[in-house]
Formats: C-alpha cells, structure tokens, sequence
C-alpha cells in the first residue's frame, strides 16, 4: 500500500532522511546483530555441599558454529570466579560430590567427550583440564531419539565414590536403518535434531553406567531396549530413581513411568504405573519420600503439553501419591529438595515471567502455604539450594541475559555475575511494557508485551507531536510456551531500528491457568489467532505513536503457523516472516516426529470423525488464495519437529497465487537456529524484508491525535 501525499518530492525526502537519521542513532545507541557473537548467559548452577562455591555453567557464541558453555567455578567469600578447563574447552552439568570433594560434569577437551571429575580446591581452578586435576572417566554419548523432559544425567552416590551416569547404546534397529538401502521398522523413526550427518533417529537407547572414581573402572547397570533417564542416587546408596517408558507401543504413545534400580544386582521394581507422565523424580535427603513432576491426563504430548506439570510427592514404596502443587494454578517446574527436607523448591510460569517458589512439606506429607523465592520480573533458569536456605539462581532481567544471583537468609538477593557489562553498558535498551485486553468471545483476559523503540515516542499531552514508529508483531510457538519481559536480543535489536515489537500470550500459552492453556483445544487457528488480532487493535489504540501503516507479523514454529494462517485472513500486514512454520496441518502429523501432538490437541486421531476435514480447513495452504502480504519464508534444512516440506509446499503455494515471497534454508538446524551466523543472518534478513516492504511513515511523522 502506497500513501499519497500533498507534500512535494525535496520535503518528502527531507522527512525520510531525517527518519534515515533518527533510526541511525536509536541503531548506533542500542543492540546490533553483532552483538550476538559477545552476548553471554548463565545457564546450570550447582551450590557446593558446605555452601563455600558455586558451580555455574555460562553459554557463550563466540566461536563459529552453534553456542557453546563452559563452567565457572566462584568461591562465595572473595566472589572471585575461575574457568574449568582451557578456553578451547567445553562444559556443562556440574554436579558436586555429597562430601563436596569433587566436582563430575560433562565436557570435551581435544578429542575427549564425556565424563570428568575435577577436585574442588580453588587452586587447580585456574589451570587448563588437563593440568587442573580434572580427570576424564568415561565417554558419554547421548541419542537424537525424541526424549523430552529429562532430569539428572549425573548423580553421585552417597559416599562419593561412584558415579551413575546416562549414556548410550546402538538399538537393534541401527543396522538396518544405517544400511544401502536403508530399512525403517519404527514408528518413531524421525530424530528431535541432527547436526547433518541423518535426518534419521540414531536409534540408540539411554541406559545407566555407573563408574568407580578410584579405579575409573565402568559398569553398565540396565540393558534392552528401553531408554533409561533422570536418575538420582538414594541416600542409603542401594538404589537409583530413573524414568522411562516401559508401554509396548512407547513410540506410538508417550508415558514415562518411575522405577528404583537396585544398585547391587541390576534389579528393577516400578513405583509408578499412571495414565499420566512422570518425571526427574528425587529422593528427599532421609530417603522416605519422592518427589517429581507430573500430569495427570491419559495423552500427553512428547512434544509440548497442554496439561500444566504440577509437583507431587509419594513414599519409597510408590505409595501415598499425592500432589502437592495443586493449589498453584500453573506450570512447574523440575523439583529439588531443601537439603534438610522440610521443603521443596521449583519454577511456576506466571504471566510472561518464571519464578521460583519454596513449598514446605509436614512429616505427614501435607504442603504448607508457598512461598515466593524469586519473584522479581523475568526468568529463573538453574537454581540450586542450599544449607540455611542458601539459593543461587540464574535470572534473565529485561535489561539482561541471565545472570548468577545469590540469595541467603534476611540479605537481599545480590547480582554476583555481570557477565555482559562491556556490551550493555554502552547501549540504550528498550522498556518492555506488559498490557492486557480482552479477548473476543469475552471468555479471558489476554496479556501483551509491548517492546518499546529507542527512537523518542512522545506521551501525552505532547503525543501528537510524537512520530509514528512501525509494529512487529512477533508469535512465540508451542503453543503451550510464553513470552513476556525477559531480555530477548532480537527484540532490542528491532527497537533498535526505531520498530515497536508486539508479544501476544494467546490462549494456549502457559502461566494463566489450566482453562487458559485448554482453551486451544480443538481450535487450532480459532480463537487464538482472534487474541493476536485483538492485541494488535488495543496496541494501536493505546500507543497513538504506532503506524498501523507499518505492521509485520512474524512466528516461530506455532507462532509460524499462526503467521500463515493470519495472512489468510487479513490484508493490514505489509510484510510477514513465518519461521519453521506449519502450513498443513493435515501433512504435519504425518510428518513430525511427535504425531500425538494433534491427537491431544483433536481429542483423537485425524483419521477418526470429521477430523482431517477440520484440520485441512484450518491450514493456511487451503486458503493461501487469499494472500496478498509479501512474505519471507525460513527454515531449517534437517528440522523433524516441523519438517522443511511445510514450508516447501507454502512457498510453491504463494509462487502460484503471485505473492512476492522468498525461501531461505539454513543449512544443519533443526527445529531453531543454533548457529549464531544463522541467527544474525535471519534477523538482518527480516528487518531489511520489513523495511523493503513498509510505505514511507506519514509524511508530516506526526500522528492525528489531538491532545
């Protein structure tokens, strides 16, 4: 759409040029695409036994390739922080000894991958792996099978002696699959991710190893073909908790069960056989009682979950199961015990935020009333707890990437890390500000999160002489996730530019209740695609400042599929950008990895009622004849969530219709770009993609409000 004006050319251009500038500074002041390769986060945190370190894992990007981390270790007395291992090496997964000795984790050093243990005195700390003390015990691989949700993949036993890990081994289907031709005999036949080497599940299966720290010498504990998981060693040293799925059809159906592996002879007795899926369960510090999350529907999703996780509790036997976060309307998180077994700690998602709340636990297993740990405005990623009510947790602010905090006793919570200060410091960051309307039916109160530009945006009385910014309206996937003030890079990176970005929490999304997140049930691209609408209309009334003559819409995965589907059904858009999108949904299921994904979302197969007809019906590709808004198609090349050939067909479809669009594959990613070159890459792309595609902003870049 072209806006016609009275002004003539050398005033136009006048007005453009000083929009060039004003976007210039908002740009040099604020976040660049650059940026990326410098930005750092904390990611896994592990407090020592006696409360004198912190173990941290912080990710960084500044190699080529996909993120990498590597761990820290911080002495809480002096703050002072030192790296584990050479800066050409990895880490992740601290996880001290009981006697805090010893610290085991994950890492690689040259051509060694798997499992070290490293001595926790600060003086080996500043060495490279190889001179720091640090030992190397066993390979550790892992499986691109999908296995969502898995806890431990380290646990000591209680002397400090032995180590139980999670490694894996070849299934009986690996030689046919990998032979000339390639034979498949499973359902679930598609990995979660692949660098490149197959777009084809590994078909290896998770198991339990255990290694003596003396004698380094590896025994395998469990065998067939089942995947063991999320283990942790029991207080009197005899068993190990771990999860699986013992069904006969568990690649059809997903259900993780508990079990307890005798130590001692490889004997396995089943705490848990529920219609609902458990996980990451932990025994509480004098053995009586487990703790561990779980739903409690008969389908669940491998993917992503409409039902919420809530936390319960049941004795060693599996008896007396009861849940005990019921009284918290949301999704929580992995639980741990306090370290004196009085309570349990987890995360609840709550509207565009993750907390981390504190639940006392009676002798008789009743909860106490919950208690808010962490409630600052944000994200709570690793966290560990520790003796007098120690925690140390990793929080990403809206003005920063996660960082260590630590918290103790009547002190406030302290930032203990900064990991990013020579970047931000030097930069403007944009306000990210949380509003909510109300949605069509009447039915909920939806939230938006609207990130502000740099460029100066006026309020009243002064707004009518405020200019007019573009607004991007950015869809987060799942549908069962959230989106709200936590830092989000691409965002400021946006507000940098001078754009306005806008975050819906349609329903569907997490942290608003079980009704909420139920709401998409059978309505996919319904009413969830009416609250983004309804976001954009109460946006543009309440932000005169926003040019409704400059929107884009762009998605990831869900949010991809909402994309499409929008610009089916309304023209304002004037550029859209769907991410790894679903175009068909009919095709998808049978496609993806997790084909239950529509079977909990329809309430049964597609095949069954009138079901594939709905579905088809609500697939931006029966209606793509509707579309006229140019879009920018991305994907990646080896994604088996949603397979590349949703956007293959969406991009063919647009071709016919005579929609301007463009295909951009990324090669080796999956379901998300890893790679930091992708990810700059795609969001250069897409501002240029918006910027191509606006009209120039009203010529006088004032608004028509009066005030």
């Amino acid at each position: 759409m072209h806006l016609r004006s009275n002004w003539g050319p050398s005033a136009l251009m006048a007005v453009v040029l000083s929009g060039a500038l004003s976007i210039a500074n908002a740009q040099a002041q604020g976040l660049v695409t650059n940026d990326l390769y410098r930005l750092r986060s904390v990611n896994e945190v592990a407090l020592s036994p006696k409360g004198q370190r912190v173990a941290y894992s912080v990710t960084v990007s500044d190699r080529p390739g996909r993120p990498y981390s590597q761990i820290w270790i911080m002495d809480l007395a002096s703050r002072l922080a030192h790296r584990l291992g050479a800066e050409t090496g990895t880490g992740s997964e601290p996880v001290w000894s009981p006697d805090g000795n010893w610290l085991a984790f994950l890492g690689s050093e040259g051509e060694r991958s798997g499992l070290w243990v490293a001595p926790a005195n600060g003086s080996s700390l500043h060495a490279t792996i190889p001179d720091s003390g640090a030992r190397f015990l066993a390979p550790v691989t892992g499986s691109n099978s999908p296995l969502p949700v898995q806890g431990a993949r380290i646990t000591w036993s209680p002397d400090s002696k032995r180590i139980a890990y999670v490694s894996s081994t070849p299934g009986p289907e690996t030689k046919q699959a990998t032979g000339d031709p390639m034979v498949i005999t499973r359902y679930l036949y598609k990995p979660t991710f692949n660098e490149g080497l197959t777009h084809f599940n590994d078909n290896r299966r998770l198991h339990i190893f255990v290694v003596d720290l003396a004698a380094a010498q590896v025994q395998q504990l469990t065998y067939g073909n089942n995947d063991e998981h999320s283990i942790d060693w029991s207080p009197d040293g005899k068993e190990i908790l771990f999860v699986s799925s013992h069904e006969p059809n568990s690649d059809e159906f997903f259900n993780y069960d508990v079990f307890a592996l005798k130590v001692a002879d490889g004997q396995v007795r089943r705490l848990t056989a529920t219609e609902g899926c458990e996980y990451a369960p932990r025994w509480s510090p004098d053995g009586k009682t487990i703790v561990y999350a779980a739903v409690r529907r008969g389908l669940t999703d491998r993917e992503t979950n409409m039902e919420d996780t809530h936390i319960w509790l049941m004795d060693s036997r599996g008896g007396h199961r009861r849940e005990i976060g019921a009284g918290i309307d949301s999704r929580q998180g992995l639980p741990q015990w306090s370290p004196e077994g009085t309570a349990v700690y987890f995360t609840v998602d709550d509207r565009g935020s993750v907390h981390l709340i504190r639940l006392p636990v009676a002798e008789s297993g009743a909860p106490g009333a919950a208690e808010d740990m962490v409630s600052s405005r944000g994200v709570v990623g690793g966290w560990s707890v520790g003796n007098g009510g120690l925690l140390a947790y990793a929080l990403t602010t809206p003005h920063d990437m996660a960082e260590l905090y630590l918290l103790g006793g009547a002190t406030a919570a302290q930032q203990a890390t900064d990991l990013n200060a020579e970047i931000l410091t030097s930069k403007k960051l944009a306000e990210v500000e949380p509003f909510t309307f109300m949605s069509n039916d009447n039915r909920f109160e939806v939230e938006g999160f609207l990130t502000k530009p740099l460029a100066p945006v006026g309020n009243l009385p002064d707004m009518a002489m405020a200019p007019k910014h573009p607004l991007i309206v950015s869809l987060h996937g799942g549908p069962h996730a959230q989106s709200g003030v936590g830092f989000t890079p691409k965002n400021q990176i946006y507000a940098s530019r001078g754009f306005a970005v806008l975050q819906v929490n349609y329903r569907g999304s997490v942290g608003y209740g079980q009704k909420f997140a139920d709401a998409v049930f059978g309505d996919q691209d319904g009413n969830e695609a009416q609250d983004v609408l309804y976001g954009v209309s109460a946006a543009l009334r309440r932000y005169l400042w926003l040019d409704r003559e400059r929107m884009g819409l762009e998605g990831t995965s869900y949010g991809g599929q909402l994309t499409e589907w929008l610009i089916t059904q309304t023209n304002e858009f004037k550029a859209a950008v769907p991410i790894r999108a679903i175009a068909n949904i009919v095709s998808y299921n049978y496609m993806t990895y997790y084909n239950q994904y529509e079977e909990m979302e329809f309430g049964q197969f597609l095949h069954q009622g009138n079901w594939m007809d709905f579905a088809w019906e609500r697939s931006a590709l029966k209606h793509v004849a509707n579309v006229h808004t140019p879009t920018l198609i991305m994907h990646g090349e080896n994604d088996a969530d949603v397979p590349i050939a949703e956007s293959e067909q969406f991009f063919i479809a647009l071709k016919d219709v005579g929609v301007e669009t463009i295909f951009v594959r990324y090669p080796r990613e999956g379901h998300g770009l890893e790679e930091t070159r992708h990810l700059a890459d795609s969001i250069d792309r897409s501002i240029n993609w918006y910027e191509k595609h606006f009209p120039p902003p009203n010529s006088r870049g004032v608004t028509n409000v009066q005030p």
